[in-house]
């Protein structure tokens, strides 16, 4: 079962051991209500303290995290339902799918070579030779300023050279299809839909629904190389995932939604700063897509019901049919 709950609650229990003055902070959740979240946080915090007090190696208290993959469901604002689909606005203030059985899949592009990529003993020596023969030349500020134009122009050298490896045979979209053009040519029966992120590519799987714990999915994560941390979300979460609105700092938002805290509470809903700040992210959201479909891979006609059902929702909100910048 997906775990998104609608409540939240924290519990805290005290006892004295060898001593000692433990304290144990549990959360709890529900899909009915504070009060029913409140009695299983207070449940948990009392289980955790009596093991801790049987001589278990536990943590005192949990994190407050919204991802999920600390063991504790994930911990969003919910949007909408939509049947077992549920939208969320996570940390950031973006909005989120989240479907128990809808296989979604992010692949991370190659970043391009920026910075300083000559090795600190080539520059050590290169300024060794600069400073050598500007002094040969007659002064020591000469030396210091051909040091620095020999590790200047080394640097600018190999930035270009490597940009243009990264940049070969299609550059990095290309190197993150070539995986799955192979994935899919070794399960023809698959039918994968493939769109393009602003970082990076998201691969839906249509030909049928896949528990995120069962080994098939996991494999194609792994076939792709699928972000780590999103696959141990879906295997501990129940859920597949997929961001459907741009991220704010690139729509030109550079404050974080009000309160700039990790974790969801209800009482947060109606705050004028977090309802003003969602004016703002959805105005400028409106000129952007998260991702853009790109092609359909294997057997197409595979279309399962539920699958595509999920597939026009995430579509239809992520704008990856309509031309428009990627955010």
């Amino acid at each position: 079962m997906m775990l998104v709950p609608a409540y939240w609650a924290e519990a805290r229990e005290q006892a004295r051991h060898q001593g000692r003055t433990i304290t144990v902070r549990r959360h709890g959740w529900s899909d009915e209500s504070v009060e029913a979240a409140q009695a299983h946080a207070q449940a948990r915090t009392r289980a955790a303290l009596d093991a801790i007090l049987a001589g278990e190696a536990l943590p005192r208290r949990e994190r407050r995290t919204n991802y999920g993959v600390e063991g504790v469901p994930i911990r969003e604002q919910i949007v909408s339902r939509h049947g077992d689909v549920v939208v969320t606005r996570n940390s950031y203030g973006a909005l989120c799918l989240n479907t128990p059985d809808v296989l979604f899949a992010d692949i991370d592009l190659e970043q391009a070579p920026a910075g300083c990529v000559v090795p600190l003993g080539m520059l050590g020596a290169l300024a060794a030779v600069g400073f050598a023969a500007g002094w040969w030349l007659g002064h020591w500020a000469l030396g210091i300023a051909m040091a620095g134009v020999a590790m200047y122009a080394a640097n600018a050298w190999m930035l270009r050279r490597r940009r243009a490896m990264h940049d070969r045979d299609g550059g990095a979209e290309a190197r993150a299809f070539a995986p799955v053009a192979a994935f899919a040519a070794a399960h023809p029966h698959w039918h994968l839909r493939v769109y393009r992120t602003p970082a990076g590519l998201r691969v839906l799987a249509m030909h049928r629904c896949f528990d995120p714990q069962e080994p098939e999915a996991q494999a194609l994560f792994e076939a792709l190389r699928a972000d780590a941390l999103y696959a141990v979300m879906c295997r501990v979460q129940h859920c597949f995932r997929a961001r459907l609105t741009p991220k704010p700092w690139r729509i030109g938002i550079s404050r974080r939604i009000r309160p700039p805290v990790a974790a969801w509470s209800a009482e947060q809903a109606s705050l004028p700063g977090r309802l003003a700040w969602i004016a703002d992210y959805e105005a400028r959201s409106a000129g952007h897509a998260a991702c853009r479909f790109l092609r359909a891979l294997g057997d197409t006609d595979a279309v399962d019901p539920k699958a595509d059902a999920v597939r026009a929702l995430h579509d239809a909100m992520a704008k990856a049919h309509e031309d428009l910048p990627l955010a």
